[in-house]
């Protein structure tokens, strides 16, 4: 309030909600769940901690030696973010006698996003992190092939906290039966974790590509047959990927070659770099991204939250085919490490919203995107990557539409934009992200100033308006594979109803109780791994029919939008081309290939003419 003084007292602002913000000086002293104050020989000031702090101060004797005043905040390992809303609302409660419901305080309103049943999948990390070290040591320690496992390496989001649902360990995925019944909501469905692995060196190597990664897979199953056959962990081999089944988590195995290992080690020019083997480079990039972003979220607390919202919130706009997951892993870090004149985010609203801007306001088509995630970066380097920004936007004076990608990250193991963002966003996509990010953040920016607590209100980034879109697919939400990652199920009742779809007989997305009853080694062969019906259905789609652009949502919607592309042929072989278009038609096609997963498909505008 502009008209209140801090000398008229507090008596004033009953009138209308005072907005308070806290600027937190440390997050690493926000998280913890122990303050410890002054020393009990110390009796004004323990004195003075007890007044304040009240029931919640506690004499405590320390590891160190120490005998201390702290006070002792409860709560679980993926809750510690909300540890200052308990301190506000217990001094708040102590010093004004306001209750709980006075106060509305921005902190978690977002978390819902992440939840998956009732809890925040990332608590169980420690297991998983638990299950991948004793993975890793098996992996050293294998004994009869001809080269042994020097070094192993996580690839995986989960592997590095910024997965937005990391697997939770799965009862039948392990190396023993466990004594356990698996739970009546058990999924019949299991991610994979790729894991990369180098080899010692050696000089026997085969010369070719196709040579090397036969190589690379008699590898794989020679480690797959000893870990089976002496450690008695269960795996599945086929001829692109051996499965490693332990502590209820499957690993999927990698192997970088010498070459690519060479890479690692800086041993490489520009110009023999040309003949590292595109898998081998892009391993290489991968390993590269992982490490970095794992030193990045040990760095900042909440980088990783952060990163989980962004990737919930791109894929909830049905924007998975746009942006991988590590370009948005990159945007986040750009947030944490330009912070000027800001700072840098103490909370994940605050993150997330500055994610939002960025994508917003960025001028994506005249300024690369620099991410100097360890201060790698001198002006050689800078220059480097803005010649190869240039060099990307030669076309764009003759046609815009010569642009590839509408979006240049440049990272220390990418400085010319190759890994993530090569092929997409293309513009469209970049334009009408960079839309949804400018509302959303305006929708997000009115929420924290008006102090709103409605859930309903706070929903709503989260919820794509389907009306956006040309048609709109809605799938069968019971044939999903991870049908609780949902976060709103899909109606439509507008446009022209083209096609409804039986629901598939065959999938089911848990165990059935029958199965329940079975053999522990009968219910691993119930396991479907890395099954993504959905994935499979778009890249039919996108095979198929060149006159649809599909939008998705990669982590468990049930919607599909579809947009009629515009084509860039000249006007009388456009013509042509749109005779032989019947909207109508197409979309029944669309339905029979997404048979038993596509429940109702509606056209809402069809293709313009001319």
């Amino acid at each position: 309030n502009q008209d209140w003084h801090v000398d008229s007292g507090l008596s004033v602002l009953d009138r209308e909600p005072l907005f308070v913000g806290i600027s937190i000086s440390s997050i690493e002293k926000a998280f913890r769940t122990v303050d410890i104050g002054p020393d009990a020989e110390n009796k004004i000031e323990a004195l003075k901690f007890r007044k304040f702090w009240g029931e919640k101060s506690e004499l405590r004797r320390f590891k160190d030696g120490r005998i201390s005043e702290s006070t002792v905040w409860v709560t679980q390992q993926w809750t510690k973010h909300l540890i200052v809303k308990q301190i506000v609302e217990y001094i708040f409660k102590r010093h004004f006698s306001l209750s709980s419901d006075d106060i509305v305080q921005l902190v978690d309103q977002l978390d819902f996003s992440l939840i998956y049943g009732d809890k925040d999948p990332i608590s169980t990390s420690e297991n998983l992190l638990q299950a991948f070290e004793v993975f890793s040591k098996c992996l050293r320690e294998i004994e009869g092939i001809p080269l042994k496992v020097s070094n192993v390496q996580p690839l995986d989001s989960a592997l590095r906290f910024t997965s937005v649902f990391p697997p939770e360990p799965h009862p039948v995925a392990r190396e023993k039966v466990d004594a356990r019944r698996p739970h009546k909501l058990t999924p019949s469905c299991i991610p994979t974790m790729e894991v990369m692995i180098q080899l010692e060196g050696s000089g026997n190597w085969p010369m070719g590509d196709l040579a090397i990664e036969k190589t690379k897979s008699a590898f794989l199953l020679q480690i797959a047959e000893s870990l089976q056959n002496v450690e008695r962990i269960p795996c599945t081999a086929t001829e692109d990927n051996v499965d490693i089944f332990m502590g209820g988590y499957a690993f999927r195995l990698r192997i970088l070659h010498e070459r690519g290992l060479n890479l690692v080690k800086g041993e490489f020019g520009v110009d023999s770099q040309k003949h590292v083997s595109s898998a081998d480079k892009m391993l290489f990039i991968r390993s590269q991204h992982a490490s970095m972003i794992n030193g990045l979220q040990g760095r900042f607390p909440t980088y990783a939250p952060v990163a989980r919202l962004a990737k919930r919130w791109v894929s909830a706009h049905l924007f998975s085919g746009c942006l991988a997951e590590e370009a948005i892993e990159l945007l986040v870090a750009h947030v944490f490490l330009t912070t000027l004149p800001l700072g840098v985010p103490c909370s994940r609203i605050n993150g997330f919203l500055r994610f939002l801007r960025l994508l917003a306001d960025y001028d994506w088509m005249f300024y690369p995107l620099i991410v100097d995630i360890n201060n790698d970066f001198g002006r050689n380097d800078e220059k480097e990557i803005n010649d190869n920004f240039m060099s990307s936007r030669k076309g764009y004076e003759k046609d815009r539409q010569n642009i590839t990608s509408a979006m240049f990250l440049a990272a220390p193991y990418d400085k010319a934009s190759e890994a993530w963002t090569s092929t997409s966003p293309n513009l469209p996509e970049q334009k009408r992200l960079a839309a949804y990010a400018r509302s959303s953040a305006n929708v997000l920016s009115k929420l924290i100033l008006q102090e709103h607590n409605d859930s309903v209100q706070w929903e709503c980034l989260f919820r794509t308006p389907l009306n956006n879109y040309d048609a709109v697919v809605l799938l069968h939400r019971d044939k999903l594979p991870y049908p609780r990652r949902l976060l709103f199920p899909s109606e439509l009742k507008q446009g022209k109803h083209v096609a409804r779809g039986k629901a598939s007989t065959v999938f089911k997305p848990f165990l059935l109780p029958g199965d329940l009853k079975r053999s522990h080694e009968e219910l691993k062969n119930k396991l479907m791994v890395d099954f993504e019906p959905t994935k499979c259905f778009m890249s039919g789609l996108q095979e198929e029919f060149g006159t649809l652009k599909p939008w998705y949502d990669h982590f468990g919607g049930d919607a599909i939008g579809l947009t009629w592309n515009k084509h860039n042929s000249k006007k009388r072989e456009r013509e042509e081309d749109e005779v032989e278009i019947n909207p109508i038609d197409m979309l029944k096609a669309v339905g029979k290939m997404g048979k038993g997963l596509v429940r109702d498909i509606y056209l809402l505008k069809p293709p313009r003419l001319g």
